[in-house]
């Protein structure tokens, strides 16, 4: 998919930064942030996740429902958002698979 306006010169870009700023703090406080990659024709935002937000084990669903809610909520206009370094919570090395296994008890010491 192409993109007519530079991402700089989009009409909505003003409004997305808003919208993102509005978050950003949640964001920074566990070490992330995002940045405005491209804005499609068929209004899909792009975005980049910087900092602990590329690699953290949430980031797919702080995308979903926190960034792409706030956004869309401010820019109705914004069909979806996509982060283009994020990686699929089945690929995500801190999930654990199969059914949880209870911890073993700790022996109470005795005094």
């Amino acid at each position: 998919m192409t993109h007519s306006v530079a991402v700089a010169d989009h009409p909505l870009l003003s409004r997305i930064e808003l919208a993102l700023d509005s978050i950003r703090p949640y964001l920074a406080a566990d070490g992330g942030n995002v940045r405005v990659l491209e804005i499609t024709d068929d209004m899909v935002l792009r975005l980049e996740l910087l900092g602990a937000c590329g690699t953290c084990p949430m980031s797919p669903m702080t995308l979903k429902a926190g960034v792409e809610e706030s956004v869309k909520k401010a820019v109705p206009e914004i069909r979806s958002v996509e982060a283009i370094n994020i990686t699929p919570m089945s690929e995500q090395p801190a999930g654990q698979t199969g059914h949880p296994v209870s911890p073993a008890p700790v022996p109470t010491p005795q005094f």
